[in-house]
């Protein structure tokens, strides 16, 4: 199946858009995304979806350097419960070593490796979203972000020995020298960051000893993660499709990199069908957004997916046994 990501990657994306010109919520839809489930950071999404935004994003604005700006904006947070546990890492290493061993808590497309020698440790990523097409700028928005978690174990003043990317440099560079000092080179045979490897044993000073067994059991719950089922993965897509009015099957399939009956296969060893996830995840939605007057119920039902009002109503009525006009009315304001 094709890699997912947190939609956490998109933090401060809207404020970014619309400081360049851009309209982040067309850019969104047009990328297969829904604008609402920005808000909703630990949902997950295909990667290849995000990567297509930011290109977009890049081409419309005419700011070659959208990635790193987005990058800029990122906290230590963003990674998600992962932000937890690399924090009260002793040391850089331990660090680097976590999110390498748990990449896939928040980006199922990256890879980190870590190199060393000769005293100098290099910190190499790779994506792959299992679909073609540019990603020169997830790229430098990932090490973008993996410089800022660098940075908040060395402190504000550490400067890479070497940034490198593998695509050729952009016409400005301001904001790569800006972000990562003189020393960023293009054309290289790696993506990623170059530091003395004395910097990887450094002490994190803002480490909590005592906070590590609460991390730990943190931890341990990420791993649980990895172990998703396909119905996981069908339902996170459901809810991201519904309200864009492509949620079928063969949609769902493409999100995932396989076919409809690869689809159908795995649920049913699961003891799941598409239909029963597609009705569940509705029935749950409804729920919420019918109680809200500030939708009508035409919009509600565009937004449950359903071609008609009518067939909206009829399908609400053998859920909840009334209309979803009388379900409204008994709802409090």
């Amino acid at each position: 199946m094709k890699p997912l990501a947190r939609y956490a990657a998109l933090s401060n994306y809207v404020e970014l858009g619309h400081s360049l010109g851009l309209d982040p919520a067309r850019l969104v839809r047009e990328a297969g995304l829904d604008p609402a489930g920005l808000s909703l950071q630990d949902r997950w999404v295909p990667a290849a979806a995000i990567t297509e935004l930011l290109e977009r994003s890049a081409a419309e604005s005419g700011h070659e350097d959208f990635g790193l700006r987005l990058a800029e904006l990122r906290r230590f947070s963003s990674l998600g419960p992962l932000s937890l546990i690399i924090r009260e890492e002793p040391d850089l290493r331990s660090g680097l070593g976590m999110m390498a061993r748990h990449e896939h808590a928040y980006n199922e497309a990256l890879r980190i490796r870590i190199v060393e020698r000769n005293g100098i440790a290099t910190v190499r990523l790779a994506l792959d979203t299992g679909h073609p097409g540019g990603i020169r700028q997830s790229i430098e928005f990932a090490v973008g972000v993996l410089h800022g978690i660098v940075r908040a174990f060395l402190g504000p003043t550490w400067r890479p020995v070497e940034t490198a990317f593998t695509h050729t440099a952009p016409q400005d560079r301001a904001t790569h020298h800006r972000l990562f000092g003189p020393t960023v080179k293009f054309g290289r045979d790696y993506n990623g960051i170059a530091l003395y490897t004395t910097d990887l044993d450094r002490p994190n000073t803002g480490s909590d000893p005592q906070l590590r067994s609460y991390t730990q059991r943190l931890l341990t719950e990420l791993g649980a993660h990895r172990d998703a089922t396909t119905a996981d993965r069908v339902r996170e897509l459901v809810e991201l499709l519904l309200p864009t009015g492509r949620c079928s099957i063969e949609q769902v399939a493409r999100s995932l990199g396989v076919d409809r009956r690869t689809v159908h296969r795995r649920l049913a060893a699961e003891g799941e069908t598409f239909t029963s996830i597609l009705d569940a995840t509705r029935a749950e939605l409804a729920r919420h957004v019918v109680a809200n007057r500030h939708h009508t119920l035409t919009e509600v039902a565009d937004m449950l997916g359903f071609s008609t009002p009518g067939n909206f109503t009829r399908w609400f009525r053998n859920h909840y046994g009334c209309s979803p006009t009388q379900w409204r009315r008994t709802q409090p304001s």
